[in-house]
């Protein structure tokens, strides 16, 4: 008989064991590696202005930046890269400063790089080359004249531009027939 008391309490310390054990072990089996989630880039895809001037391309994703740009022909930060155009020009990226210290990971890099999009509604864009200003409103009839270097449908306002530029007012085939009343109000405002 002094066995079954033994008995019992080894039991009693293997059923013990075994019950601190499994959850111990399940715990450690329940240990994930923590998950990374992507991080997703704030890029600044609502507007896009490129200058053709002195087989340069300057790009801007800021209008603060581009009317910089405009007004003193420098801008406070920049990237460039040399002879990286279509006809080997050099590109100089206009930044803001929070995209100062990672330009790759900027909007205007992204965008000029084909690895993100213009926003569908909402979009406005300035092209400016041989005095000329072309103002879009759709991000894809931006990157049409971008390749093709002309924009078939378009409204011309000679003299119109805030240094008595000629503006064209970029349309397509959905606004071909309609003044772009809402486009000029936009350059407008932005050229108060």
């Amino acid at each position: 008989m002094k066995k079954i008391p033994f008995l019992v309490a080894i039991l009693s310390l293997l059923l013990a064991s075994c019950a601190t054990t499994i959850p111990k072990q399940a715990a450690e089996k329940a240990v994930v590696a923590p998950v990374t989630i992507p991080t997703v880039l704030a890029y600044n895809v609502n507007d896009y202005y490129l200058v053709y001037q002195d087989e340069r391309i300057y790009v801007f994703d800021d209008f603060k930046v581009y009317q910089e740009f405009l007004d003193l022909g420098e801008t406070t930060f920049r990237f460039t890269r040399v002879g990286a155009g279509p006809k080997g020009e050099t590109v100089v990226f206009g930044l803001r400063k929070v995209d100062a210290k990672k330009p790759n990971e900027s909007g205007v890099v992204n965008l000029y790089d084909g690895k993100a999009e213009g926003i569908a509604v909402g979009f406005y864009g300035e092209v400016v080359v041989d005095g000329r200003v072309y103002v879009f409103s759709e991000w894809a009839d931006l990157q049409s004249f971008v390749k093709v270097g002309e924009a078939t449908f378009r409204y011309t306002d000679i003299g119109a531009g805030s240094k008595g530029e000629t503006l064209v007012y970029v349309l397509n085939k959905s606004n071909k027939k309609k003044k772009p009343v809402e486009l000029m109000a936009a350059y407008k405002a932005k050229h108060r």
